[in-house]
């Protein structure tokens, strides 16, 4: 029961560094953060994120079709589980994505 929770904070952790590094300021002292200050790119962060979200998807698709197939290792409640944490992460995603178009649109509108 605690991975939802852990899994949802370092997509905090995440946020919360990205939003330190493009305000130019320092990093937090978090395990996302330190890695962020040692050379990772954003692209390679967002690349990452993603990666947890459609491993996170798979992950709870495969406990779906093995709740459905009748396996005695998947329980409704870890399905569940899964199916709403990969929602929230997906949702996450796409909120992102929906700021940083927003803030590339907000670029290309300034007057150089």
């Amino acid at each position: 029961m605690n991975t939802p929770v852990s899994a949802m904070s370092g997509t905090l952790d995440q946020l919360r560094s990205l939003a330190a590094q493009a305000a130019g300021k320092p990093a937090a002292a978090t395990a996302d953060a330190a890695s962020a200050a040692d050379g990772d790119s954003f692209a390679s962060m967002l690349k990452a994120s993603l990666d947890k979200v459609s491993t996170s998807q798979t992950h709870a698709l495969s406990q779906a079709h093995a709740f459905e197939s009748g396996s005695s290792d998947a329980s409704l409640s870890d399905v569940m589980i899964d199916m709403q944490k990969a929602n929230i992460q997906f949702q996450t995603a796409v909120q992102v994505r929906n700021k940083l178009v927003s803030a590339y649109n907000d670029i290309m509108q300034m007057q150089v």
